[in-house]
């Protein structure tokens, strides 16, 4: 059985959205960026101000806030990432239950609901 791991925000600039809402919400903050982040980023020719990818965390779910291009209506707003021990057993649970598979990738499969909404399955780490 899978767990709530993270709510997935689409965002055409992720840092400013998750700014907002860790003000809106009473105890998020940002992840903090270490060292090896800021370099793994500097590499790329990105910031924590340009990271397509940011987090926050507080007492409840984290919060990711990912850039998305392409028009809103031709993408998820928010998603659901669901943590599971064992990733092809939880993908084959949701898809006995109406799931259906959208693409695998390493560590995680994203999967659409029975009304088309996208959510992933990650596998937990040990």
């Amino acid at each position: 059985m899978g767990r709530l791991k993270e709510i997935v925000i689409d965002a055409d600039r992720p840092a400013k959205l998750a700014r907002f809402w860790i003000e809106a919400l009473d105890e998020y903050d940002l992840m903090p960026y270490d060292d090896a982040e800021i370099a793994r980023l500097a590499a790329l020719g990105l910031s924590p101000e340009t990271d397509p990818s940011v987090m926050a965390v507080g007492p409840g779910p984290r919060l990711c806030f990912q850039f998305r291009k392409g028009e809103r209506p031709l993408r998820n707003r928010l998603h659901f990432d669901i943590a599971a021990a064992d990733l092809a057993v939880e993908v084959s649970r949701l898809v006995a239950l109406g799931a259906t598979v959208v693409r695998e990738t390493d560590g995680y499969t994203v999967l659409n609901d029975p009304e088309g909404n996208n959510f992933c399955v990650v596998q937990e780490a040990p």
